[in-house]
């Protein structure tokens, strides 16, 4: 079955009114020894939005995408996919429902771009099997969808970094998820290729319903982006809900310390900071 049956199928039912609310998590809280990172976060990711979390350095974003992805075990709390425990999913059929984008990623070998791809077929494949012509169909639509086919035979080690980006979404799109996660998917990118990649994410979001949770540092970028925004300060939420509302000119100045003005250019909501450099600069 392709790549495009399965988001066939996953939208018809969507339209039925099932899967809603594909992430929830209670009262999570998690922390290194005495050090307390996360106190207390609830939220829940709807199919086919885009929630983006966001908020100063140290604020507990990756420490939260790591126990949302379950490689942190909270100390109070859980989450939920789908109405079941995330505990009770097991390696295989946790790869199936949620993928994963780092922000860094170093291979041990210089894989190709078309041998990386099809590695996210690797939790739809028996452990003594190797890749059907099935797997390798879907991972060139993968490769397509986000444009990169013409990169396949290419070693991945070679590739810029928006390049490499997009190889890491065309991977996750192969293991056919219902949920997507990416942690800061336009670090260390020029504008082109931020624009690029976050373009990338949006449509795949909406044409295939997905659930997307991505950690942001740039409240602009969110607010482009983002059906909704999930901010953070100190471990705690500090908002919940729309973009604009959220990302405040007041929230601005208690969660970032910074000022800013909230601005609207062609139909868009801006935020425009005051950057303290005197002259001509804000």
């Amino acid at each position: 079955r392709g790549l495009g049956d399965v988001y066939k199928r996953q939208a018809a039912e969507a339209d039925q009114g099932r899967w809603l609310e594909l992430m929830l998590a209670e009262g999570l809280r998690f922390g290194y020894g005495r050090d307390e990172v996360l106190r207390g976060v609830d939220f829940e990711a709807d199919e086919g939005e885009i929630l983006s979390i966001v908020g100063p350095n140290g604020c507990g974003k990756t420490t939260l995408i790591r126990c949302l992805l379950g490689l942190l075990a909270p100390r109070k709390g859980r989450v939920l996919l789908d109405g079941r425990p995330l505990t009770s999913y097991g390696r295989a059929e946790l790869a199936r429902t949620v993928a994963y984008v780092p922000q860094n990623h170093t291979p041990s070998f210089p894989y190709s771009v078309g041998e990386m791809v099809l590695m996210g077929r690797t939790a739809h494949i028996g452990s003594l099997s190797l890749p059907s012509r099935g797997d390798r169909s879907i991972a060139e639509e993968a490769m397509k969808t986000v444009g990169i086919d013409g990169l396949a035979g290419r070693p991945y080690t070679r590739l810029s970094g928006g390049e490499s980006r997009l190889v890491l979404l065309a991977r996750a799109i192969a293991q056919q998820p219902r949920i997507l996660i990416l942690d800061e998917p336009t670090a260390h990118l020029d504008v082109k290729n931020r624009l690029l990649v976050l373009g990338r994410i949006r449509a795949l979001t909406k044409e295939r319903r997905i659930t997307t949770l991505m950690s942001l540092h740039e409240p602009n970028q969110a607010l482009a982006l983002s059906d909704r925004v999930l901010l953070m300060r100190n471990g705690s939420v500090a908002g919940l809900g729309e973009p604009s509302e959220v990302l405040s000119e007041k929230n601005m100045r208690e969660v970032y310390g910074v000022d800013g003005e909230m601005i609207r250019h062609k139909g868009r909501n801006f935020l425009l900071f005051e950057t303290g450099l005197g002259g001509d600069g804000r």
